[in-house]
Formats: C-alpha cells, structure tokens, sequence
C-alpha cells in the first residue's frame, strides 16, 4: 500500500517551511537585514538559492502549486541542505522516485556547502558532470543576473552556451572556441559513464539537433579541457568587471565548482566590492525576476 503521505503536496510544503525555518540566512551567506519573524530563511531567500521564483516557493508551501519536477525537488534539496535521507523523503512527497546511481549525481557534500560558505564574498557556482547548475552562491547570482524558474534544459550550462541568449559575459572568440571544445569533451565523458541517464541523453540529443556548432564538435571527436581564463561581465549596474575564471572538479563527488575572483587592488576588485555591497542587498530581499537571465557557462 502506498504510504499517504507519498506524492502529497501539503506534507510537501510542510517539509519544506520546516527545512526551511532550521537553516540561519548566514549559513549561505545572506544578510540577515531587517525583522525577522523566524531565525531561518525568508521564502524570498530559499528561492533565490534554488533558482525558482518566490510565487512557486509560496504556492508550494501552501499546497497550490502542481506537483513539481524533479529538477525543482533537486533544487530545493540542495538550497535546504538536506541529508540523503531527507532528500529521498522530499522527492517521495513530490511523487517522484528518488534519483538511482545511474543518474549523474546532482548531491552536494557538506564540504561542498563549507566552501561555499567560506567563499561568500566571491562569485562561486557548482555544476554537475553534466554542466547543469546545482546551486549558486547570492554573489554570483547578483554577478551574472537573477535565475528565473527555467524550464526544460534552461539550467544547464553547455544548453546555454550552444542554445541560449547572449548573456553579460563577453570573451575572445579564441576563448569561446576552446571553452566549447572542453564542453562537448566533458559532456562526451560523462554519457561514456552514465549512459543510462535519461535526461542526459535527451540534452545531447537536443543539441546535436539544434545547434550545428555543438553537432560538428560532437561527430569530430574533438577534445579541450578547462583551463583559467579571464572573462569581461558587463554588469549593468558596477560596470563591466575582468575577472579571472577557474573552474575546479572536485574529485569523486562529479562536481564542477566555476569560481570568479578580481586581482587585487584593482578597479575591478572594487566594482566587485561594491556589487556586494550594494546590488546582493537589494537581491535578498526581493523575488528572483522571473523574465531576468543568468549565465552559466559563457
């Protein structure tokens, strides 16, 4: 017999205003600015960590929402921080079957959660094997634009690049190439080890159709790797800012961690000084802009 319980939406919003009342706005380098009726976090704030917008996380909470997508269950997972087993319990309240080990792995550790807390003051995301964004630090996020509740492929990075619009990142068409090169790589080596990824295989599939640049470098075998490089974001507030961009893997966790830093004592260390102290502020206490676009790759 299945468990009441088992895809119900109001235990699973009840789960996760409890989720989210336990995690201090500190924790994950928020401000805690303002009354604050409850020590955890605001639902404005939980959305702004999960990339969806402050309406669905209100509507899920109260039980009006439709049941959501696993996309956005994993989210939520990782925003809130939540253990394995929590986690499962969050996608059977969902209706959804907990993801198996042949899927890309999409669970950050709490290692993972502790550099992110000590790298608030730096621009820092965490991809997944696949290039698709599991969680973004407030700073990056008030870098490369708000995150709006993107549908299908929308998070994932190599979509953007080879798919999506022009964002605030600008390179040198050397540099785009190479960072191409090594998407497609990275791509190819992670459906060598998860070929029975369903998601996966309907992203590449996806590319290799609509995109030409994607489909040449797929059927060419070509290769790259990542290497440090330095970007121009045009941010329509602090000004444009160069800043270098390494991007680390953390081994054995099939995690892609993308970190921006200034040199320092430079105009641009300055501009990203004052984007922390004067555009996050104003991102943390508002809903997420749901017609607003991010970067992740490019």
């Amino acid at each position: 017999m299945v468990s009441a319980e088992f895809g119900s939406l109001e235990a699973f919003g009840d789960a996760v205003r409890r989720w989210r009342d336990r995690i201090p706005p500190e924790s994950v380098g928020l401000t805690a600015a303002g009354q604050r009726r409850a020590a955890g976090l605001r639902r404005e704030e939980l959305a702004l960590l999960a990339g969806i917008s402050a309406d669905y996380v209100t509507r899920l909470e109260q039980g009006r929402a439709t049941h959501p997508s696993d996309q956005v269950v994993e989210a939520l997972a990782r925003a809130l921080r939540l253990s394995a087993a929590e986690r499962a319990h969050l996608f059977r309240l969902a209706g959804l079957a907990p993801p198996g080990p042949d899927r890309v792995p999409a669970t950050l550790t709490p290692s993972v959660h502790r550099l992110l807390r000590r790298l608030s003051g730096t621009p820092v995301a965490v991809f997944d094997a696949a290039w698709t964004l599991l969680l973004a630090n407030p700073l990056y996020t008030a870098l490369l634009g708000e995150r709006p509740e993107w549908r299908g492929h929308g998070r994932n990075g190599a979509w953007w690049t080879f798919l999506g619009p022009t964002g605030r990142v600008r390179q040198s068409p050397e540099a785009r190439r190479a960072m191409e090169a090594a998407l497609v790589l990275d791509l190819r080596t992670t459906a060598g080890r998860f070929p029975a990824d369903p998601r996966l295989g309907e992203l590449i599939a996806e590319l290799r159709a609509d995109s030409p640049r994607f489909a040449e470098l797929w059927e060419s075998g070509a290769v790259g790797r990542h290497e440090a490089a330095r970007k121009t974001v045009n941010h329509p507030e602090v000004g444009p800012l160069t800043l270098d961009c390494d991007i680390l893997t953390v081994a054995g966790d099939e995690l892609r961690v993308m970190v921006y830093t200034a040199e320092p004592d430079s105009l641009d260390a300055d501009r990203l000084s004052l984007l922390a102290t004067t555009v996050l502020p104003a991102l943390t206490t508002a809903p997420p802009d749901a017609n607003s676009l991010t970067d992740l790759i490019t």
